[in-house]
């Protein structure tokens, strides 16, 4: 579409805002304006800018009712107002826009534009003439563009990742409430800025706003922690906004002056002008958020945080250098040192480190060195300990990230190239499952077919390869969900695959499996029954399956009375406890193994020979009818016992 045909589309209509509409209600003559003082450029401010002004308000005749000016009586503290986010009377509202940067206009003004507008937004000063004709006598001191985000938003690094499109702006506002204002003076480098944990150097100075020194300019840089109050509260919302070796004037209102190491906050302070120059921050990141797994930047990588980081499955290369965290800082690895100056070359997501060491080295940036300190169960309590490294040692890793390649792109490669690669992720995620690690298998899989999204076979042969290709990759993820328990998951996964393909004998024996994990015995039994029917080939594994069923039912129904054994020793009145003892002796199934080599995954050897089965039958098996007429017996009679409680409860309340 070119730029004519755009012209003629209908342009979406703006919508009026509470401003507009006050502004409607100006009746001709009611707002008058004579210059005092012409000012500078040619611009005026307009809705989203920040303006800064004195107001001095008299009678017609000269008196004086109000004033920011000292020499007025006042406080010699401009007003900070943004254009269409502050609450302003009707007359500055529509004023201020007609003005330039350091001009001085009066406006007379009827009541109607001031305080006595209906509805006015703003409370009048007590014993404010607000029934008046009044003169407002303004110095607009300055204005810049102003982008307001809230203080929450401020803080979450979602906000942080928005930088450069706020670049363009002079200033804008970082709460709510206006109560914290950040005006630029030189652009920062790059984009990222500090939060919580993070380490920061800046020179602050600052000055009350009808402008005494309260904070002197030092050579020397203040560091401080983000987020452990050491400056106030409004000071570190706006250094939050900034980026390195950026220069900004931070305006703080009363309600964000905080009391902090940096400086003593007098009260009478409304507000408090902070000049700052942010040196350097170094990141430091908390990384499962209760202090035990930290990371902190030692040395600055090359590129821009996160964007350049290894964030997706990579091949990286690192030195590193591995502490105890005792007393002497035992060292009990240096790659430069055992590895001849040769880095140590891996994977990401496939287990081949500690998960602390992968989890930190993700968010690293090539050239960057970071100092890590891990907690036992991320170090080497779940990964084989290296020589000298005793178990539930706490460690430190110096590590250097010296580059990294990224999975190859499966853009532009034919067919047959898209399922070699497919078959090397499966590949390795097979190894994980094998080694236990079914988390990090089950992402291998699922990354595979995040991919097959975008792939498009181009005929009848292509489309049997690749759909047999993804029913083996989601039984693979069934597997998984499975090992780890959750049967569901691994139930809705397997339907994926036979609503794609009703009769596949594979899906149904691992939806079978997941069945039987939940105690759906019923379920599985019809699907390993259904794999006969399909296929007579599966018809050993299916009847395998079939009699571990019948083991765990028989499990299930001898765990059942177990449990009721010795109810009907017990009196009316000790039913309750009866109940207790179920509670207690009452424990999770134990979940069904059910590692067949399906889909290239091998699991434990099952029975192939249902003859030999049979033989090995035990008694229980065979005396099953009269048990369940025991527990029949059992149930009706405990609702019979149950029964009786209930009348004994009732007569006796009768008769009482």
């Amino acid at each position: 579409m070119d730029a004519a045909e755009q012209n003629h589309l209908p342009k979406k209509k703006k919508s009026e805002t509470e401003d507009d509409k006050r502004r409607k209600k100006i009746v001709p003559g009611s707002l008058l304006k004579a210059l005092v003082r012409p000012g500078g450029g040619e611009s005026s401010p307009v809705d989203g800018d920040q303006v800064i002004y004195h107001c001095t308000v008299r009678t017609l005749d000269g008196v004086v009712v109000e004033s920011t000016r000292s020499e007025c009586g006042g406080r010699g503290l401009p007003i900070r107002d943004v254009l269409g986010k502050s609450k302003m009377i009707l007359g500055l509202l529509e004023g201020i826009p007609t003005m330039h940067k350091g001009e001085i206009a009066m406006f007379k003004m009827k009541p109607e534009m001031h305080y006595a507008e209906k509805d006015c937004p703003v409370l009048a000063p007590g014993n404010f003439p607000k029934d008046d004709e009044l003169h407002f006598e303004i110095e607009l001191l300055d204005f810049a563009k102003a982008k307001a985000i809230s203080h929450h938003e401020l803080l979450r690094y979602s906000v942080l990742l928005c930088r450069k499109t706020l670049k363009t702006c002079n200033s804008y506002i970082a709460s709510d409430d206006l109560g914290v204002i950040k005006k630029i003076l030189n652009e920062g480098e790059g984009w990222e800025s500090p939060r919580e944990p993070y380490e920061v150097k800046a020179r602050i100075s600052a000055i009350s706003g009808d402008g005494k020194v309260i904070l002197s300019h030092k050579e020397e840089p203040y560091f401080f922690t983000f987020g452990k109050s050491e400056v106030p509260k409004g000071l570190e919302i706006g250094i939050g906004t900034m980026a390195r070796k950026e220069k900004a004037v931070i305006y703080v209102r009363k309600q964000y002056l905080t009391e902090s190491p940096l400086m003593h906050i007098a009260q009478d302070f409304e507000e408090v002008h902070f000049e700052v120059e942010l040196v350097h921050f170094i990141q430091v990141r908390d990384m499962l958020g209760d202090g035990r797994l930290i990371k902190r930047r030692v040395r600055d990588g090359r590129g821009e945080f996160p964007m350049d980081c290894p964030l997706q499955d990579s091949r990286l290369s690192v030195h590193y250098k591995g502490m105890l965290l005792n007393e002497e800082k035992t060292i009990f690895y240096d790659s430069r040192i055992e590895n001849n100056d040769h880095p140590l070359e891996f994977s990401s997501g496939e287990g081949l480190v500690p998960e602390g060491f992968e989890m930190c080295t993700r968010l690293m940036l090539p050239g960057e060195i970071a100092l890590v300190t891990c907690p036992p169960d991320y170090a080497y309590d779940k990964f084989p300990r290296p020589p000298g490294v005793p178990e539930g040692a706490h460690v430190q890793w110096e590590i250097e990230l010296l580059g990294f390649e990224t999975p190859k792109d499966w853009t532009g490669l034919d067919f047959q190239s898209i399922m070699n690669e497919a078959e090397n992720i499966r590949n390795t995620g097979n190894r994980l499952f094998k080694e236990g690690k079914f988390e990090l298998a089950k992402a291998k899989y699922e990354k595979v077919l995040r991919e097959f999204n975008h792939v498009n076979p181009q005929d009848d042969e292509e489309g049997k390869v690749f759909g047999d290709a993804r029913n083996m990759l989601h039984l693979n993820v069934a597997a998984c969900l499975l090992k780890m328990g959750e049967w569901r998951k691994s139930l809705e996964t397997c339907n994926k695959v036979l609503e794609a393909k009703p009769g596949h004998v594979k899906g149904l024996y691992r939806r079978g499996m997941a069945y039987m994990a939940g105690g759906e015995y019923e379920d599985a039994r019809n699907d390993f029954n259904m794999m006969i029917k399909v296929d007579k080939s599966s018809e050993a594994d299916a009847t395998a399956a079939l009699f571990k069923l019948k083991q765990k039912e028989q499990e299930a129904e001898s765990k059942a009375r177990k449990q009721f054994k010795g109810l009907f020793d017990k009196k009316p009145g000790e039913i309750t406890e009866v109940g207790s003892e179920i509670r207690e002796e009452t424990k999770t199934i134990e979940e069904i193994d059910e590692t067949k080599d399906n889909d290239e995954i091998e699991e434990e050897e099952r029975t192939r020979t249902v003859v030999s089965m049979e033989r090995k039958r035990k008694w229980s098996e065979k005396a099953w009818p009269i048990m369940k007429n025991v527990i029949v017996q059992i149930g009706i009679q405990l609702g019979v016992a149950l029964l009786g409680v209930l009348i004994f409860q009732y007569v006796s309340s009768r008769f009482t």
